[in-house]
């Protein structure tokens, strides 16, 4: 007889299937694209760990909610 759930196959497969990890890609992407944004403003690479600061500092509440507000949509 088929099983009906099936475990993941791998630790790559749990985390591509994992909402907390597509999260956490998702908030990754926007904390590299402010990095470029404010590497370009600054004429120098300001580095991933102030990018990740500032970003969260400044605007990672509202990105949050919006993407909540989304996904209820």
């Amino acid at each position: 007889m088929r099983e009906i759930h099936q475990e993941p196959k791998s630790v790559a497969d749990l985390a591509a299937r994992s909402s907390l990890y597509a999260e956490f890609l998702a908030e990754r992407e926007e904390i590299l694209r402010h990095k470029w944004i404010e590497s370009e403003k600054a004429g120098c690479d300001i580095g991933f760990e102030r990018a990740l600061i500032d970003w969260t500092r400044h605007h990672r509440a509202r990105w949050r909610e919006l993407r909540r507000t989304v996904k209820a949509a």
